[in-house]
C-alpha cells in the first residue's frame, strides 16, 4: 500500500502545482476573451480542465491518506 500512497501523493502534488500555474497564461491569451471582454469557450474549457485537475488532486491526496492508514 505504501507504493500506492506514494503514487497518489505524487499525482496530487503534480496536479496541485502545475495546473494552477497554467491559468495566468490562459487568462492572458488573446483567445480567452472576445471583443466585448466576455470569456470565450477557450477560457471556459481551460478553467473546467484546471478545476477537474484540482478536484483530482484532492481525491488523490485523500486516497493516499486512506492507503497509508489502511482504510482502503
Amino acid at each position: 500500500m505504501t507504493s500506492l500512497a506514494v503514487l497518489l501523493f505524487v499525482n496530487a502534488a503534480f496536479n496541485a502545482l502545475v495546473w494552477p500555474r497554467f491559468y495566468p497564461r490562459i487568462a492572458k491569451d488573446p483567445r480567452a476573451r472576445d471583443a466585448a471582454g466576455k470569456p470565450t469557450r477557450f477560457l471556459t474549457v481551460h478553467v473546467v480542465l484546471i478545476s477537474i485537475a484540482l478536484v483530482l488532486a484532492v481525491a488523490s491526496a485523500l486516497a493516499g491518506i486512506a492507503a497509508l492508514t489502511g482504510s482502503l
